[in-house]
């Protein structure tokens, strides 16, 4: 399926097809070769910030070298307990959000489709209004779990209010049952921050979606979601790719679509709720990079989703970067940066070019 002008004959591949061995070995030097992107954004990270120490300086702290007392104490705090979690949690936030969207993408069958869709986004700010409010909860590991439950529940009532009806289950159904979840969410939230001045004051720092301030223990407390999330989302390429053909191709193929978009919106679960529990909302990413990446390697999930996820890494480490130098000493918050870098590019890619469809 293409999204099109009127008139324009659809291109001949479809999804699944696969291209030859000199494509496939093209796809995975490119693949390596974005990995290997991703490590140098990642070392070039660890020597920017507010404080200037160098590449050279922060490779040497890293490693143990010359940080001993004085200035070189506190820098090696700086390298090893700020910058380097914060550009690991950056790398496995930005692929979870990345791998989000594609999923999301294949399971409406729609390529402007987004995470927050089906009330992710909305289920885990719901959960965190009530842990600060509610429970008086201050610090990011606390809103973690808080976050992951709300996004679970949001999900279960979204697949819950889809599966209800004739047209049961359908992905125009979960569309519509999750815009209508995020509403009455979304209206909650701001009815309680609106009562609530002091959860308004801790509430509007997550809700701009930082990278700042999280440590280690936040990535390790998701890091284990991400994980499985992962590797489920990489595990359903041929079941989205059949998906993609349509309810009764997929049957007639031997595919379970109802188990299939279950275990969709449970990987799209995991993988955003998580995601946005850590590090807040992060507009943006799930919705343009896939359908980047489906312009440069075509709509087969084996491909797209690696792709996806290194470069929605990429992307999402970029941008914390960008913020950080933008206005020193100080930072803009990265989920202000992706939203600001990725609209126009996302507005440009669509005006450019034809939207692959999924």
């Amino acid at each position: 399926m293409v999204i099109d002008a009127p008139g324009q004959a659809p291109p001949a591949s479809r999804p699944g097809t696969s291209p030859g061995a000199a494509g496939i070995a093209t796809r995975a030097l490119g693949l390596l070769a974005l990995l290997g992107i991703a490590v140098l954004v990642l070392l070039v990270s660890i020597g920017i910030g507010s404080r200037d120490i160098g590449l050279a300086q922060s490779w040497a702290l890293l490693w143990g070298g010359g940080g001993v007392g004085g200035d070189l104490g506190t820098e090696a705090a700086i390298v090893r307990d700020l910058r380097v979690p914060r550009g690991l949690l950056a790398l496995a936030v930005g692929a979870a959000l990345g791998l989000a969207g594609a999923v999301m993408q294949g399971l409406s069958r729609n390529p402007l489709a987004d995470p927050g869709l089906l009330g992710v986004n909305a289920g885990a700010s719901a959960a965190v209004v009530v842990a600060i409010g509610v429970f008086g909860i201050g610090t990011v590991t606390g809103y973690v779990w808080f976050g992951l439950a709300g996004a679970a529940v949001a999900m279960f009532v979204v697949h819950a209010l889809g599966a209800t009806g004739r047209a049961s289950g359908t992905p125009d159904r979960l569309v519509l049952a999750g815009a209508a979840v995020t509403a009455v969410l979304i209206a909650l939230v701001n009815a309680a921050l609106v009562l609530t001045p002091r959860t308004f004051d801790s509430f509007r720092f997550w809700n701009l979606g930082s990278l700042s301030g999280r440590g280690i223990d936040v990535l390790v407390t998701i890091g284990p979601f991400l994980a499985v999330g992962v590797v489920a989302a990489l595990a359903m390429a041929r079941a989205l790719d059949t998906l993609a053909l349509g309810d009764r191709a997929g049957q007639a193929l031997g595919l379970d679509v109802e188990r299939t978009r279950v275990a969709a919106g449970a990987v799209v679960t995991v993988l955003a709720g998580a995601a946005t529990a850590a590090v807040g909302p992060i507009a943006f990413l799930g919705l343009a990079v896939p359908h980047v990446v489906r312009g440069i390697v075509g709509p087969t999930h084996r491909w797209l989703l690696p792709y996806t996820a290194v470069l929605g890494a990429i992307v999402l480490l970029v941008a914390d970067v960008v913020g950080r130098v933008l206005v020193p000493p100080g930072e803009i918050q990265v989920g202000v940066t992706t939203a600001v870098l990725g609209a126009p590019v996302f507005v440009a890619l669509c005006r450019r070019r034809r939207l692959v469809g999924v």
